[in-house]
């Protein structure tokens, strides 16, 4: 029996591949999660209808317009005493002419999901900026949409493996806010943390409360991030318009490691 078959060489090169991404997974997910040091999150912005108003949105936009994420994940991060006093850095990446492999619907099935995930890293590794080969960036990948044409926005997705968001936006400046809360929230998948609503969209009890021991419970003053949106009632929410009132709750905590259930 040939031991250094053609067969075994391959199955030993297959192993080598696996073996190198999952460490390469840990070492991004250590990273990540250790809260030890400044984690750079660069906003990729694309217009993917070539829209004037877009174009011109996109053109008035700086590093400066995402610091509001900063500033929450910072307050947030100080009532969980993490390490890191500037946790998050956003930055404005180069404007893209390329738009990334749309996600699967809703409710898709487990082969769509990882069919889109492999043609996004290879879109990734074809079409990403210079800048992007740091594995420690944390790249989130905005489309901003002209209302006039698409007056409902699809779902977007931040992905822990590969550290990487899509985000559908509106390219106008009344909704600046409610963008950045939607990157934020993309940005929090990225780190490891969960969705914190029902298949309704409203959020869950207790997890998904800004304020979950408040007393009468509705409507609630604040917004868990990962929910998304304020509960008004046990069937009733609505998206807030500033990032004041928007909270990090404790079971996200755990999940980001800003909590230790030691």
């Amino acid at each position: 029996m040939r031991v250094f078959s053609f067969k075994n060489f391959r199955i030993l090169i297959l192993l080598i591949i696996l073996a190198t991404v999952a460490l390469y997974v840990k070492d991004q997910k250590l990273v990540t999660q250790g809260w030890y040091k400044t984690l750079d999150i660069v906003v990729y912005p694309i217009n993917p209808t070539n829209s004037p108003i877009v174009r011109r949105y996109i053109d008035s936009l700086s590093s400066q317009s995402f610091s509001q994420i900063d500033k929450m994940i910072k307050r947030e991060g100080e009532k969980y005493n993490i390490v890191s006093s500037s946790p998050t850095k956003m930055r404005l990446g180069q404007t893209l002419n390329i738009i990334p492999p749309a996600p699967p619907e809703l409710g898709s099935n487990t082969l769509d999901i990882i069919f889109w995930s492999l043609k996004l890293r290879l879109w990734l590794w074809q079409n990403a900026p210079d800048e992007i080969n740091d594995k420690h960036l944390i790249l989130m990948f905005v489309l901003y949409h002209d209302p006039s044409i698409m007056p409902q926005l699809k779902h977007s997705v931040g992905l822990q493996k590969g550290l990487v968001g899509i985000v559908n936006a509106y390219g106008v400046k009344s909704q600046s806010t409610q963008n950045n809360i939607v990157i934020a929230h993309e940005f929090f998948h990225t780190v490891g943390a969960s969705d914190k609503y029902d298949e309704f969209g409203n959020p869950v009890v207790p997890d998904g409360l800004g304020e979950p021991n408040q007393s009468p419970l509705y409507p609630q003053k604040k917004t868990e991030l990962m929910a998304g949106r304020r509960a008004l009632s046990a069937s009733h929410s609505e998206m807030p318009n500033s990032f004041r009132k928007i909270v990090i709750g404790e079971k996200t905590a755990r999940e980001i490691g800003w909590l230790s259930d030691i």
